[in-house]
């Protein structure tokens, strides 16, 4: 193989590589932020005692930082108000791709 073909090669590569990254993640109209590939399975983590009563475990997630996911650890947290619920963060899988929603206090 010649240098010539081996400069077409690594260019052909550069392009196919920067058409994946620039496709894997794209901003919706609505502001959420779509991402192609699938989140992986969450982690098992080994929960630490509770710091006192009255705290609840809030689990890990992956996050996209916006080239891969990234593992956000669980931690323990105090409800802001009697009877409030924890509704965990996920990720929802659309046409487009897969888009993350927070988790946050109910």
């Amino acid at each position: 193989m010649t240098l010539r073909g081996l400069c077409r090669i690594a260019a052909a590569v550069l392009v196919i590589t920067s058409a994946i990254v620039i496709d894997s993640a794209c901003a919706a109209p609505s502001g959420r932020l779509y991402v192609v590939v699938a989140p992986p399975p969450p982690v098992v983590e080994a929960r630490v005692i509770a710091p006192g009563p009255g705290y609840i475990w809030v689990a890990g997630y992956h996050r996209w930082d916006g080239r891969a996911y990234v593992w956000a650890p669980g931690v323990w947290m105090r409800p802001p108000r009697a009877r409030a619920v924890w509704v965990p963060a996920h990720w929802v899988r659309e046409r487009r791709g897969w888009y993350f929603v927070e988790g946050h206090w109910r």
